[in-house]
C-alpha cells in the first residue's frame, strides 16, 4: 500500500518488480513533498502511479508467459531425448545410437526437412506459373507460334480432321477505342451427342474458339466491359494467345450446351494514338471447334478415330481390343483399336485393307471463316455526310431550274 496525497493505492505484484514499483512510489512521493501539496496534484499523481504500475504488471505477465512456453519447449524436447536415453538403456546398449548420435540424426532430419519444404514451395511456385496442357487450345499455343499458317489454314485443323461449319457475326464498322462484341456460334446438338473420352466413356462435347484479329485489336479489358455484354458472355474467359499476339484470342474448352454461341468482346485502336495503325478495312480469321481431335501434336492417333483393316485377309481373333487378321500367304497381323472403340467386325469376316473395323466415334469437327470490319474516321463520316447533301441540293436544283424552265416555255407558246 502506498499512500499519495491523502489516496490510498493498492497495487499487488511479482517479487521480481517489487524494487520497480518501490521506486515508483518514492518518486510520487518526492513529488509530493516538494510540490505545492494541493489535492489536485496529489490526484494526478496517484492515476500517473497506477498507470505505471499497471504497465509494469503487463510487463510481468508477459515474461511470466514467455518463460512458461521455454519451459513447455524445454521439457518436451528434454522429454523425448530422455525416452530415448531410456529405450537405449532397455536394450541395454545392443544396436542402439548414443544420444549424442541421436541429436546429430535429428538435426540433419531437419535440415533436409527444411530443404525440401524449400523446394516443394519453389516447385509450387513454378507449377503454379506454368499453363496445363490438357487440351485444345494449349497444344496450338505450345507448338505453334502463330496460329495462321501462310496458307491461311488454322493450325487446329491439324488435329482436328473432321470439318463443320461456324457462323460469324460482328459490326461492318466500328469507332476507334470503342468496344464492340463479336459473336461466334458452333452449331451442334450438343445435348444428345457425346464423344469418346480419353477412357474409352461417353461424354459431353467441349467446344473452343479462336479469332485473329489486325494488329492494334484486341482483348476488351475487364474493368471496361458494360454490364449488359458482361452478362451475353455467361462467365466465358477469352485469353491471349501469347505475348507476342496480344491481337490473337482463344478461349475453350468449355462446354458446349452452354456456350454454343461465344460472346467475344473486342477494343479496336486508335490511330490518332499509334502511327502504325491506320483507319480502314481489317480482315478477322475465326476458327471454332466442336469435341475431341483424332490426331494428337505428336502425330500419334487418339481413341476419337475409326480404326482400319491393316491388311487383306480373314479376321482369326479378336482379343478385347485386338483384332488379329490372317493374310492369304499365313501371315498374321494384328491391328489394336484403342480405348472405347465399338468393334463391328467378327471373327471370320473377310476384310480388305482399310475396311473399317469400328464404328466412327467423331462427331465434331473444326471450322473456320473470315470476316471483314472497318476501322471508321468521324471525320470521313462527316464528309461524306457533307458530299451527299451538297449533291441532293444540286440535283434538287437542277429539277427546280427544269421545271421554272418548262413554265417559261408554256408561256411563250413553245
Amino acid at each position: 500500500m502506498a499512500l499519495v496525497g491523502g489516496s490510498t493505492a493498492f497495487t499487488v505484484v511479482s517479487p521480481g518488480v517489487t524494487q520497480r514499483v518501490k521506486e515508483i512510489h518514492s518518486s510520487q512521493v518526492a513529488g509530493v513533498s516538494h510540490g505545492h501539496g494541493k489535492s489536485g496534484t496529489g490526484a494526478a499523481l496517484a492515476a500517473c502511479g497506477m498507470a505505471a504500475a499497471a504497465g509494469v504488471r503487463r510487463a510481468a505477465r508477459n515474461e511470466r508467459r514467455n518463460q512458461r512456453a521455454n519451459m513447455a519447449g524445454n521439457f518436451e524436447q528434454s522429454y523425448y531425448r530422455d525416452h530415448l536415453v531410456a529405450c537405449r538403456a532397455q536394450l541395454n546398449g545392443v544396436d542402439a545410437p548414443t544420444p549424442e548420435e541421436t541429436d546429430k540424426h535429428m538435426e540433419g532430419i531437419q535440415a533436409f526437412a527444411k530443404q525440401a519444404l524449400a523446394g516443394a514451395s519453389a516447385a509450387m511456385l513454378f507449377t503454379s506459373s506454368m499453363e496445363a496442357a490438357v487440351a485444345y487450345p494449349i497444344f496450338a499455343q505450345q507448338n505453334y507460334a502463330n496460329p495462321r499458317e501462310y496458307t491461311g489454314k488454322i493450325v487446329c485443323a491439324n488435329c482436328h480432321l473432321a470439318s463443320k461449319p461456324i457462323e460469324v457475326r460482328l459490326p461492318q464498322a466500328v469507332l476507334p477505342d470503342t468496344i464492340f462484341k463479336m459473336e461466334v456460334e458452333v452449331p451442334a446438338k450438343y445435348a444428345k451427342r457425346r464423344q469418346p473420352l480419353a477412357d474409352g466413356s461417353k461424354g459431353p462435347m467441349n467446344i473452343g474458339a479462336i479469332a485473329v484479329m489486325p494488329e492494334g485489336w484486341k482483348l476488351a479489358p475487364k474493368d471496361r466491359l458494360p454490364k449488359p455484354l458482361k452478362k451475353e458472355m455467361k462467365g466465358l474467359a477469352w485469353a491471349p494467345y501469347s505475348k507476342e499476339y496480344p491481337n490473337i484470342v482463344v478461349a475453350g474448352p468449355v462446354p458446349g450446351e452452354t456456350y454454343e454461341k461465344m460472346v467475344l468482346p473486342v477494343l479496336s485502336p486508335d490511330p490518332n494514338t499509334d502511327d502504325k495503325i491506320l483507319f480502314g478495312k481489317g480482315i478477322f480469321y475465326f476458327g471454332g471447334n466442336r469435341g475431341r481431335g483424332q490426331v494428337y501434336p505428336e502425330g500419334n492417333q487418339s481413341n476419337n478415330n475409326q480404326f482400319l483393316a491393316a491388311a487383306t485377309g480373314t479376321i482369326s481373333a479378336i482379343d478385347g481390343l485386338k483384332v488379329s487378321i490372317t493374310t492369304p500367304s499365313g501371315e498374321v497381323k494384328t491391328q489394336e483399336c484403342l480405348a472405347g472403340a465399338d468393334i463391328v467386325a467378327q471373327v471370320g469376316d473377310e476384310v480388305t485393307k482399310d475396311e473399317p473395323l469400328t464404328t466412327n466415334p467423331n462427331v465434331g469437327g473444326f471450322g473456320q471463316e473470315e470476316k471483314e470490319c472497318i476501322l471508321q474516321d468521324m471525320n470521313r463520316v462527316y464528309a461524306y455526310c457533307a458530299f451527299a447533301f451538297s449533291c441532293f441540293i444540286a440535283q434538287l436544283s437542277f429539277v427546280l431550274k427544269k421545271k421554272q424552265f418548262e413554265k417559261v416555255q408554256l408561256a411563250e407558246g413553245f
